[in-house]
Formats: structure tokens, C-alpha cells, sequence
């Protein structure tokens, strides 16, 4: 096969639960020890750093690597899902995975896979920790999917865990309170390896002490030791975070090409892991970290966070698609000038629309779309929802028209926003 007919092959044989939703996801664990037994368990081949959470762990996975890779090391990075090309959820030092690399795996094990039927993001995760050790990486930086205690990620015994927070999410997996969710994400603290809480919630932080108590887990909460009140933007378009630490202030002058104001959050989730990564002796100098957070997107290749993608008129996508990621950047829209917004927007039927239709911006003319997957909510339903919170627009059957018609009537000094899904994000870029 092609690498075209494999990945196709993929995403036809395979379930996936971004394109399918609820009929595509695992409750256990067992295809992928299966997996990693019959590839001779590489996981345990190279030191790895796990990452959970709601929102931000895409981010704190990209920066870290970017850090990782600018102290010199060989850096692994796992990420889910990809936006324009399959091969981005497997990187070696911000490298995609050869495309021979995707068709070999899939051919010369085709007949084991057929045999025991795994899902799409557990043949994902086997080719990653496979060619992770195949290739010899120093360390690699692995996203958890979705929760934590049953994502296939969780057979890796890393040497440092990382939460970044906890929001409504996958609720019919993983449970309808804050509480249940954590549980699920608490999963990955691990018996003795450090744990670190990106921010401190008062419904799930005793969820996370308690199983950190269990395991004699050292458990620490990054926005109890660094704070980012600010960030200013440089004349050449760089966010600086402005951080204390113990109410002194650090790393001054620290920038970044990531634009979220958001992101102040996911550096202070960062900042702390690097200082823990350097007690656990890896070695990171002070130029690394700065280095690393400057270039994260082209280090990396991160897209898809408050990624400027035009000017004149202002065209801005994010991948927020929970409440709680939807609410930062609505907040970073607010106070962004512009005369008019408008807002392109395709939603996965499996979410809570209605709760995310009642807080976006009344102001706004909609384009209402669906991206090209089965899980897509019909724009036609989306656009019936939504009038229901009195916002405005028409709706289009694909992504690319009604970006096309966002730029055909928006001024030059006017913000086109496109959002509301990872894969409407993916189909404009």
C-alpha cells in the first residue's frame, strides 16, 4: 500500500473515536498491553513524561519538547489528533514520522492487527512507542488522549506525570462532576514518580492528594509556587510573560511566538515541570528554556492555539471546544480590537451545544459549518440551535465555503474566528 491507502486503511478498518465518537472507544486496557507485548514492550525503552488534563496539555506537551529539544537531547513527542496530516502525532525532534515508516508498521503486522481488532488510537499509540525505541529517543513527551486511568498511553511508567486542569469534557466517558473527571485524569499519577498539578481547583484537589497519598507519589500544584498576573505583546508579535516565584520575579523578558493569553497557565504548568525535570538530572540551562519557549511552533511545528492565519482582515483559528477552552479565548476575542466579528463554527455532535451556543457572542455574524467527519453536528441543526441564543448568520456544508464567505464580506478591519471544533480548525489550514 501507499502511505495514502495506509492511512485511508487506518481510518476505514480501524475505529476512531474523533471521527466516530462513543462506538470507537475503549473501556480497558487490554489490546494495547497485547500490543505492546507482542512488539516486545518498547515503552520501557526510552524515559518518557506523561500529560494529562482538560485543556492545555497539547500546549504544555509542545513546550516541553521545544525545551527538551534545545537542551540537546533526542525528544519523542506524542500528540492527538493531527489537524492536516496523520503523521503529526508522532514526532522525533519536531520531525513527522516518515511515511514509510506508517506503511511498513501497518503492512508487516496487518494480520495481527485484523486478529485482534484494536481501535484506531491504540494502533497510534503501538506505532509510537514502537518507532520511539526503534529510533533511541532520549525521552519522550506523550499526550494522554482522553482521561487518563484507561487511555493507552497509561501502560508508560514515566518520570514525571503532569495534570494541567480539569473542565467538562468527554463527560459520557468520564463522568458528569469535576470530581469524576479527575478521577479519571488521576489515573496516571504513578507509585513514587512526582506529579504535578497545573491548577488548583477546590472540587478535585483532595482527589489528587488522596491518590498521590496512595502511590507515595510527591505531588506539587504549579500555581501555588509561580504566578503570571500579565503578558504583554512585543512589536514583533511575541507574548512576555510577566512570572513571580515565591514573589520575586523570574525569568524576565521571557517570550514566546504562542499567542494564547491562555498560555500564561500552560507556562506556569512548564516552568515547573522543567524544574522538576532538572532535579530528576536532565540538563536544562536557563538559555534552553528561554530558546525553547520562543520557538515552540517552529521547533515543534504546535498549530492550532490562537494561530493568526491572515491580516487585513484579522483571521484568527483556535481548537478550544470545551466550555472552559471556548471561555479563554472568547475572553482574548473581547479584548482583541476589531469593527465586526465574524465567527466560523462547526461543532461534533456528541457535545454539549447549548451550554457553548449560550456563551458565544451575541454580536457576531455566524457562519455555521461541519467538518468532513461522521461526528460533525448537521450545520443546518447547529444553525436551528443557535438561533435559539440569538445568533445570527446561514449555514454552509463545508468548512472551506463558509471560511470563503467569511473573508468575502468581512472588512479589513474586522476578526474572522474559526473554531468551535479541532477538525473545522484543521480543514481552514
Amino acid at each position: 500500500m501507499t502511505y495514502r491507502e495506509t492511512v485511508e486503511y487506518m481510518f476505514r478498518q480501524l475505529p476512531m473515536f474523533q471521527r466516530q465518537g462513543k462506538a470507537a472507544y475503549k473501556n480497558n486496557l487490554n489490546n494495547t498491553i497485547l500490543l505492546d507485548n507482542y512488539f516486545g514492550n518498547p515503552h520501557q525503552k526510552f524515559k518518557s513524561i506523561h500529560i494529562a488534563g482538560t485543556n492545555g496539555k497539547g500546549s504544555v506537551s509542545h513546550i516541553l519538547a521545544s525545551v527538551l529539544q534545545k537542551a540537546g537531547l533526542k525528544v519523542g513527542l506524542y500528540t492527538s489528533p493531527h489537524l492536516k496530516d496523520f503523521r503529526e502525532r508522532i514526532k522525533i525532534d519536531g520531525r513527522k514520522i516518515e511515511e514509510t515508516e506508517v506503511v511498513d508498521f501497518i503492512n508487516a503486522n496487518k494480520t495481527f492487527f485484523e486478529q485482534i481488532k484494536p481501535s484506531f488510537f491504540e494502533i497510534t499509540v503501538a506505532l509510537a512507542f514502537y518507532y520511539f525505541a526503534k529510533k533511541c529517543v532520549d525521552i519522550a513527551v506523550v499526550e494522554v488522549g482522553m482521561g487518563g486511568r484507561l487511555d493507552s498511553t497509561n501502560i508508560i511508567n514515566p518520570i514525571l506525570s503532569i495534570i494541567t486542569n480539569i473542565g467538562y469534557d468527554h463527560t459520557e466517558f468520564l463522568g458528569t462532576s469535576l470530581e469524576q473527571i479527575a478521577k479519571e485524569k488521576a489515573g496516571i499519577i504513578k507509585k513514587h514518580v512526582p506529579v504535578i498539578i497545573g491548577e488548583t481547583q477546590n472540587s478535585t484537589e483532595q482527589v489528587f492528594i488522596e491518590k498521590a497519598k496512595l502511590g507515595e507519589t510527591p505531588i506539587s500544584f504549579a500555581d501555588k509556587i509561580y504566578k503570571c498576573n500579565y503578558s504583554t505583546l512585543s512589536l514583533q508579535n511575541e507574548q512576555i510573560f510577566h512570572l513571580e516565584k515565591d514573589g520575586q520575579a523570574v525569568y524576565k523578558n521571557l517570550k514566546s511566538n504562542l499567542l494564547g493569553v491562555y498560555q500564561r497557565k500552560n507556562i506556569i504548568s512548564s516552568l515547573h515541570a522543567l524544574e522538576q525535570l532538572k532535579k530528576l538530572e536532565i540538563a536544562i540551562s536557563e538559555k534552553n528554556i528561554y530558546d525553547g519557549i520562543a520557538s515552540v511552533s517552529e521547533t515543534t511545528g504546535f498549530q492550532g492555539r490562537w494561530q493568526i492565519i491572515g491580516n487585513n482582515p484579522l483571521v484568527v483559528c483556535d481548537t478550544a471546544h470545551n466550555i472552559s477552552g471556548i471561555m479563554e479565548v472568547l475572553s482574548q476575542i473581547s479584548n482583541t480590537p476589531f469593527k465586526n466579528l465574524h465567527f466560523v463554527v462547526g461543532v461534533v455532535n456528541d457535545k454539549n451545544i447549548d451550554k457553548i451556543l449560550e456563551i458565544l457572542p451575541k454580536n457576531a455574524h455566524y457562519y455555521f459549518t461541519r467538518a468532513n467527519i461522521p461526528r460533525s453536528l448537521d450545520e443546518k441543526i447547529l444553525m436551528k440551535n443557535a438561533g435559539k441564543h440569538n445568533l445570527r448568520g446561514k449555514s454552509y456544508s463545508r468548512v472551506e465555503i463558509a471560511f470563503s464567505e467569511a473573508k468575502k464580506y468581512a472588512e479589513k478591519e474586522d476578526l474572522i474566528f474559526v473554531g468551535g471544533s479541532t477538525f473545522v480548525v484543521a480543514e481552514v489550514l
